[in-house]
């Protein structure tokens, strides 16, 4: 959580859909952890980054994947865009936005191998 602003602006896939500060966006992870038995695989996959100044934003792919407490075993393919500000010498998260295309569970996107 050290690399997230104190007020950081998240969109995830699941409700409330918006999380903001670094509390809330906390408890997110946390309820995201708690939903696994065992270990969480999470791939970045095509990762882009941009940089400025004090600016920075990148956007990637992450395949998810593990053995949830429901007992279901899958990956799921998400998207992630990821915005930094850069204050005082130090780079922080600002915002972060995550969805997931089409249905659950997801093949490899076209041109991407899961290899």
């Amino acid at each position: 959580m050290s690399l997230y602003s104190p007020d950081i602006v998240y969109y995830d896939v699941v409700p409330p859909l918006q999380f903001i500060g670094a509390t809330e966006v906390r408890r997110n992870f946390t309820r995201w952890f708690d939903e696994y038995d065992g270990p969480i695989g999470l791939e970045t996959h095509d990762l882009n980054i941009a940089t400025g100044e004090d600016v920075a934003f990148a956007h990637m792919l992450h395949l998810d994947s593990g053995t949830r407490k429901n007992g279901l075993d899958g990956a799921v393919w998400l998207r992630s865009t990821v915005c930094c500000h850069r204050s005082s010498g130090k780079w922080l998260i600002t915002h972060e936005h995550i969805s997931m295309p089409g249905t659950w569970p997801l093949s490899a996107p076209e041109g991407n191998s899961t290899d």
